[in-house]
């Protein structure tokens, strides 16, 4: 006997929970089988209409329970829906690149705050941009800025080019390793989101198995990349311009050593959850 939508969403909710896994990602999982906003399922007409464009719930069904499987697999929920929600925008995401996190989001926040303090067009490159959430979020919401992305990877290089020609085609992509980018130029800010976490170290299955290595580990210690990005940071900035870099809780003392060679006014801040999750300085 064929199940009803709401008999198989209250399935796929129990099939995660067992699994360990959060049941709203079930709802997640059908508004997207359903081509469906989450808060869309909540509507049971707009839910009718996506049913009947179908025509088969089967077919839903049949979609839906191997996601769920995917999902208990471990593979991470946004690879699967194929976009992360970060600040106002939906990132396209997907195998090769980092999932923005929210706790990124404030690293941002810091980064407008101190550009609102600025008149004129303010030059912006961000280190490692991955996905580019950092700097789609900073070009959209501070116009005034000319947001340059810096990626060495393919794979990110990919979801990069896709969102930024979604999003914004006015920031600018150069493929290079931080070290050796954008020699000669000069900018305003900078914004960093390195690799910081400690080789070896133990991360959940999803994000160990399943998103990029080069874009986890940073070293034997996890610093050996946070040193790269300051040099590159110091070397970009201008007299008196602002880094914002994200680094691992535990390392807020070890980035304030390294930044005290080149910058000033050297600030520690904490993320949503009140753990101490990125600094920023000013270049001396």
């Amino acid at each position: 006997m064929e199940l009803t939508f709401k008999e198989f969403l209250r399935g796929g909710k129990e099939q995660l929970s067992a699994a360990g896994f959060a049941e709203v990602e079930a709802e997640h999982l059908l508004a997207h089988t359903l081509g469906l906003t989450r808060m869309d399922l909540h509507n049971p007409l707009t839910v009718e209409n996506a049913l009947a464009a179908i025509g088969d719930i089967s077919i839903v069904e049949e979609t839906f329970w191997k996601l769920l499987d995917r999902r208990c697999a471990n593979e991470p929920l946004q690879y699967l829906t194929g976009v992360a929600y970060f600040r106002h925008l939906e990132i396209k995401v997907g195998p090769g690149v980092l999932v923005p996190r929210p706790e990124s989001e404030l690293l941002v926040e810091s980064v407008l705050t101190h550009i609102e303090k600025l008149s004129g067009a303010i030059s912006v490159v961000d280190l490692g941009a991955g996905s580019g959430a950092l700097a789609l979020a900073i070009a959209t919401e501070a116009p005034n800025t000319h947001v340059i992305a810096v990626e060495k990877s393919a794979e990110a290089i990919y979801w990069l080019k896709e969102n930024v020609s979604f999003i914004d085609e006015k920031v600018r992509i150069v493929e290079s390793d931080v070290s050796t980018a954008l020699d000669g130029v000069k900018c305003d800010v900078v914004i960093a989101n390195p690799p910081y976490i400690a080789d070896g170290q133990e991360l959940p299955a999803d994000v160990r198995d399943h998103e990029p290595a080069i874009a986890l580990f940073g070293g034997a210690d996890g610093m050996k990349a946070p040193r790269l990005f300051i040099a590159a940071s110091a070397r970009l900035l201008k007299p008196g311009g602002f880094l914002a870099i994200e680094h691992h809780e535990s390392q807020g003392d070890e980035i304030a050593a390294v930044l005290n060679i080149d910058f000033q006014d050297i600030l520690l801040h904490q993320d949503l959850t009140g753990r101490p999750r990125f600094t920023t300085a000013v270049r001396r």
